[in-house]
């Protein structure tokens, strides 16, 4: 009975015994997961659903699609709230941090930050250049967008900046076209991450003790000129 395709996002909500599921039927379904029935189908994007958020408050369950469109739903009432037109490809994923009501959407073209309330745009986060499957953030507000070549960014969440860059290394023995990463997530401490990756692999990164701000600084030069050259386009 459940969806009628592969099932390609899952979540728990944080307070209610509900599980959300998105799949390759364009709708996201919500079940009790006690009786195991379903309570609603939220239908209205044109494509795979392929990432979703859950939330405490409204709007409790987000929504990401290969149809580039981002929905946010009324879980009481089973409808959608609003729909975020501004994507110009797939959105693969969606990541919130804990210490603010915000979210931020991942797709082939940007990163883009949203109010948790009402989707109210706030900012683009640009320089990522690949389809990205997986977005996390942790208590630092470090965010990492992991992609289909293997790149890896680091952002920091309240200005947008992209501090670091790096690219998984192919296990011995597979390809390197395998570098991909499908899946991504800091753990409790938000000082380890973990990630999964095409190449069948589970790997697990972390911090670099000896770094400091002389040995990575940052270069102020070019991420001003990237903010006014950003600053003067529309959005």
């Amino acid at each position: 009975h459940g969806h009628l395709s592969g099932v390609f996002a899952l979540k728990l909500h944080p307070t209610l015994d509900l599980l959300v599921t998105g799949g390759r039927d364009a709708v996201a379904r919500v079940w009790d997961m006690r009786t195991k029935h379903q309570i609603h189908c939220l239908t209205g994007h044109d494509n795979t659903v392929g990432a979703i958020l859950t939330k405490g408050t409204d709007p409790q369950i987000i929504t990401g699609s290969y149809d580039s469109t981002i929905k946010l739903w009324d879980l009481a009432a089973g409808k959608c709230m609003t729909t975020l037109t501004h994507h110009k490809k797939s959105v693969r994923a969606l990541a919130q941090p804990s210490f603010e009501n915000t979210f931020i959407s991942g797709a082939a073209d940007n990163l883009k930050k949203w109010v948790g309330s009402d989707g109210r745009f706030v900012k683009n986060f640009t320089g990522h250049k690949a389809v990205i499957n997986a977005l996390a953030v942790n208590d630092d507000g470090v965010v990492l967008s992991a992609a289909d070549d293997g790149t890896m960014n680091f952002w920091d969440y309240g200005s947008g900046h992209c501090f670091q860059t790096s690219t998984t290394v192919a296990q011995p023995g597979s390809l390197d076209a395998e570098n991909g990463i499908f899946a991504a997530e800091f753990d409790l401490t938000g000082t380890r991450l973990i990630t999964c990756e095409a190449d069948k692999t589970i790997k697990i990164w972390k911090e670099e003790e000896k770094a400091s701000e002389l040995s990575h600084p940052v270069d102020m030069a070019s991420w001003r000129k990237k903010c006014i050259a950003e600053a003067k386009r529309r959005y």
